[in-house]
């Protein structure tokens, strides 16, 4: 595993709505790899991916988030897809009016050939390069017409929230492939995850509980998990112990 570190967050605490969300949460994830957020609903992870992220009422958290040895906690979601973090959202978003052609394009940093991203994807470019981002996209579709806009472009830090949600096998199959692909083009990919099969295709995990980090090292010592071996702790949640429910 590369050894250099392309995010660091320290103390990281959030309150929302006077709950504490994240807990003094410290990791780090290196350059290159595929890392795992994993937890029981309420853990905090995908929170802690909008603070990573900089979505507005994630930034009132406390602590540091560096991006490759700079600060970025004041910076806005803008300033840090600009320095090269990026995210896939659970639910891709719909633009009415706007093409498949349109939205990879406007990831771009200059004019390229889409046409084989579309392709990894498995994403017929004569069929979907002119279809609107819209409802008439099954929610798989969505998600990977806005992975192949995050192939092509330049994004260094590639967060995927719940990648398997609301696919079917195909599709996650096409999921992993490009997120191999991204990691072989020197790229970092986080999973935000419940899923044991997503976990899998990681090097290395977390596992969150509580806003906190409560384990963490290579993906096999965090597998126990979904086998209904939690570590023993004062939360109430139980081991999510699913394998991929929601992939149909």
């Amino acid at each position: 595993m590369n050894n250099n570190k392309i995010l660091q967050v320290k103390d990281l605490h959030l309150e929302l709505n006077n709950t504490t969300i994240i807990n003094s949460l410290n990791i780090e994830l290196w350059e290159g790899s595929i890392h795992a957020i994993v937890g029981p609903n309420g853990a905090g992870k995908s929170s802690l991916a909008n603070c990573i992220m900089g979505l507005e009422k994630y930034r009132k958290a406390s602590g540091e988030i560096l991006f490759k040895g700079k600060d970025i906690t004041g910076l806005s979601v803008d300033e840090r897809a600009r320095m090269g973090i990026t995210m896939a959202w659970q639910e891709p978003a719909r633009y009415e009016g706007l093409t498949v052609e349109d939205f990879v394009k406007a990831s771009l940093k200059k004019d390229r050939d889409i046409k084989p991203v579309l392709k990894r994807m498995g994403l017929d470019p004569d069929y979907y390069l002119k279809r609107a981002v819209d409802d008439t996209l099954s929610g798989g579709e969505r998600k990977k017409v806005e992975l192949a806009s995050i192939m092509a472009g330049d994004a260094e830090l590639i967060i995927m929230d719940e990648p398997d949600s609301g696919i079917d096998i195909e599709s996650l199959n096409r999921i992993f492939e490009a997120v191999s692909y991204l990691r072989e083009s020197g790229r970092t990919v986080v999973f935000i995850t419940h899923s044991s099969a997503v976990l899998k295709q990681a090097e290395h995990a977390f596992l969150m509980c509580g806003g906190k980090v409560v384990d963490k090292g290579v993906t096999k010592k965090i597998i126990p998990y979904f086998e209904g071996k939690c570590l023993p702790c004062e939360c109430k949640n139980e081991p999510y112990i699913g394998e991929a429910e929601n992939v149909r």
